[in-house]
């Protein structure tokens, strides 16, 4: 399937049904008066996360969504029929912008979460409304409000626990392969990840995390250049992030500067997200004679002046993969933790 990670579309809420004006009129009741009823209310319009979705796809084709009219009113005081919710399905991890006013109108970060997008007109009033001791017969009625309209766009951010960065073809898709189920495409040339790829790595019975395969990025990525910012913003929801460099490029490129770049384009897209947590995570070692793997990662760290965790595999040949994962594991349930007691703390009172 083709991933779509945005989408524009426009919703309009149902209008109100306008208000009757209407007279019993029945045999021996000479003096039945207004008996006109309201109208009913337009039905709004709501975005739910449904978790059977996984791209905005469906809304590629699919732009314009509305919601049901409220009737209107009728004699003998009856009301008319409310206009039906309407519910957009949206991929849990889809946040909602109002495209006129750039407003956040919801992010949707909750399996079954649902929030209102445009409210419904509110119902005309019939001409019963208007019956006062003055105002015997009255003829005035209230047509209803219209319900909202809203131009709207979708971004999808994949929710995971870990974000894999690297130039393309530094492994990270094998490296998804080596530890979850994902079987993302895995080719010796570059840009053979095309979309975000998520995988489950289950460490022991119960404990598991989400790991994320982002495109390769390029110098330049932040402004555009190759899959750029397309796919960035996805690991801005991540709790750890893993640098994978490939140890032997094959174009004789250092891999100092291959960090460098990565580097340079997470700050310039986001500062937060440049001081997230990161670990180095130095790749394809099988391509190195073993009496020279030592001396090559030990040069690539200390040019660097790296100071954060260091791991040393072959993706391909699942040589220290175990180990990452289960150090990731312990990383992500003391963050848990960490945020849990944070939210539990009430705010100090000044």
């Amino acid at each position: 399937m083709k991933f779509v990670d945005e989408a524009d579309i426009r919703v309009e809420a149902g209008n109100g049904g306008k208000g009757c004006v209407s007279f019993r009129r029945e045999k021996y009741i000479p003096f039945g008066g207004p008996d006109g009823g309201d109208g009913g209310d337009g039905g709004s319009v709501y975005v739910v996360a449904d978790d059977n979705l996984n791209t905005l796809i469906d809304l590629r084709f699919t732009r314009a969504f509305r919601a049901e009219h409220g009737q209107a009113g009728m004699g003998r005081n009856m009301t008319g029929k409310g206009g039906v919710d309407l519910e957009i399905p949206l991929p849990v991890g889809t946040i909602v912008y109002d495209k006129d006013t750039g407003e956040t109108l919801a992010d949707l970060t909750v399996v079954g979460q649902r929030v209102k997008i445009a409210q419904g007109g509110f119902h005309g009033l019939g001409n019963t409304r208007y019956k006062s001791s003055t105002n015997r017969a009255p003829r005035q009625f209230s047509p209803g409000t219209p319900g909202e309209a809203r131009n709207l766009h979708l971004e999808l951010k994949v929710l995971a626990d870990v974000g894999l960065l690297g130039l393309p073809n530094a492994g990270k898709s094998t490296l998804i392969r080596a530890v979850s189920a994902a079987r993302p495409k895995v080719a010796d040339y570059p840009f053979t990840t095309l979309y975000p790829n998520l995988g489950v790595v289950s460490v022991e019975t119960h404990r598991s995390f989400v790991i994320a395969d982002i495109p390769g990025l390029i110098e330049g990525a932040a402004e555009g250049a190759g899959l750029g910012i397309q796919f960035l913003k996805h690991v801005s929801r991540t709790l750890l992030l893993l640098h994978i460099v490939d140890v032997a490029p094959y174009d004789g490129s250092d891999p100092v500067d291959a960090v460098r770049v990565i580097e340079n384009e997470l700050a310039k897209f986001s500062e937060e997200l440049a001081r997230r947590e990161r670990w180095l995570v130095l790749n394809k070692l099988d391509l190195l004679p073993e009496e020279e793997r030592e001396r090559v990662c030990d040069d690539i760290i200390e040019r660097l002046g790296w100071s954060g965790p260091v791991f040393r595999l072959s993706a391909l040949a699942k040589e220290g993969t175990t180990r990452l994962t289960q150090e990731i594991m312990l990383h992500l349930e003391r963050e848990r933790e960490a945020l849990a007691a944070a939210e539990a703390t009430p705010p100090a009172v000044e």
